[in-house]
């Protein structure tokens, strides 16, 4: 019994010693922690980040196999000259960063850290680079090449033109009845009406209709027609009465221009189509044109102008707006018609060669379309199509 009292004591003694922690070995620890610190990165690479605008550089790395992943990495970069700062951090299975905000011509050092349990780990050795810009972006190549033949076709017709050689343009109806609608009114001794649309002069389509404003102008001079060109712009007012003013005067006809007549209405879109409607009711033009950006207002001017028996000419590049104009106006310009008018009005060569290769260029961009539609259909079972499709996004490719 006297033995079996000693047993607690004893069973008490050894879980004390079974639960005091290993010491660990004082000489082989640091060399080991210092093996694993070195050995977590086993390259580190820096580089100028490639086809940009200069300031950036792209960092990429190689864990070691035998160390196991981290939970994060935190890059710190460290301008010549300059503090270290933390450039971000990355999650594991991650191997590549891009780097921006610096300074071109200015070697830049990174490091990386690697952390563990809300710790560094590792530590990376030190690589450097110096960001720069690129003159030429190389994924791009191709398309400067489709660029350089596209502006090598339209300047050729460009030169054609101002030899002297005729250039085909096909004919649209619409600006060919220019020179009958105002020649109407004034059989009719009415007043011919010219609406620019209800947007500013930044609007491309109101430019494109001040073109065309300045050859009616031209016409009404030369036929003793009573132009009317009410505004809903300040600025388009402004515009219109100095084009037609200049149309005037180069028809010799200064002293049949009215300023008046060039008028400015409100702001407001419908309140605009009501006093246009009212004009359209009390003066009974022969002749209306409505040229520029419209929205829902087209059908009131159209319907109203069609009512008092005005021949009428529209033209929008608005795709909602265009059957309205088509069911009511016996003349539509579609889409880019609208801004063929100053070549075609003008038969300037610079202006029609400058048209026709467009027009050259737009055809080429659908040839490559369906060419390379059809090579890649091809070249799921026949090798030369896929080689011919891969061309063809090289070329069009663009980042």
């Amino acid at each position: 019994m006297r033995e079996m009292a000693f047993l607690p004591a004893l069973l008490a003694l050894a879980a004390a010693a079974w639960a005091q922690p290993e010491q660990p070995d004082s000489t082989a620890s640091p060399a080991q922690d210092a093996q694993t610190f070195e050995s977590m990165f086993e390259a580190v690479c820096v580089t100028d980040a490639p086809n940009d605008d200069g300031g950036a550089l792209e960092v990429s790395w190689t864990l070691s196999g035998s160390a196991s992943p981290p939970d994060s990495i935190r890059i710190l970069a460290t301008p010549e000259g300059g503090e270290e700062f933390e450039a971000g951090w990355v999650l594991p299975g991650t191997d590549l960063f891009s780097l921006s905000g610096l300074e071109d011509g200015v070697p830049c050092s990174i490091t990386l850290e690697a952390w563990a349990g809300g710790s560094p780990v590792s530590r990376s050795d030190a690589a450097s680079a110096t960001p720069s810009a690129q003159w030429f972006h190389s994924r791009r190549i191709g398309m400067f090449v489709i660029t350089v033949l596209l502006a090598a076709v339209i300047f050729w017709y460009i030169n054609r033109g101002k030899s002297g050689r005729p250039l085909f343009i096909r004919e649209i109806a619409g600006l060919s009845a220019v020179d009958d609608a105002v020649g109407r009114a004034t059989e009719m001794g009415r007043p011919v009406l010219y609406i620019p649309g209800i947007m500013d002069m930044d609007d491309i389509q109101t430019i494109a209709s001040m073109v065309i404003l300045g050859r009616v102008a031209a016409k009404t001079a030369e036929y003793g027609a009573n132009l009317l060109v009410p505004n809903t712009r300040s600025v388009v007012m402004s515009v219109a009465q100095e084009v037609v003013k200049e149309s005037y005067l180069q028809a010799g006809r200064p002293d049949a221009y009215r300023r008046e007549n060039i008028n400015y209405l409100t702001d407001d879109q419908f309140g605009y189509a009501a006093g246009v409607d009212g004009i359209m009711v009390r003066q009974r033009p022969a002749a209306i044109f409505l040229l520029g950006t419209f929205y829902a207002e087209s059908l009131i001017l159209a319907e109203t102008g069609k009512s008092v028996g005005a021949i009428q000419i529209a033209g929008t590049a608005m795709p909602s707006q265009l059957p309205f104009f088509i069911a009511a106006c016996d003349y539509t310009l579609i889409g880019e018609e609208l801004f063929a008018a100053s070549a075609y009005l003008s038969r300037e060569p610079k202006l029609l060669g400058s048209l026709k290769g467009q027009d050259v260029a737009k055809l080429v961009i659908m040839l490559i379309i369906v060419i390379g539609v059809l090579a890649s259909t091809a070249g799921t079972w026949w090798e030369p199509a896929n080689r011919v499709a891969d061309l063809l996004r090289f070329l069009t490719h663009v980042e």
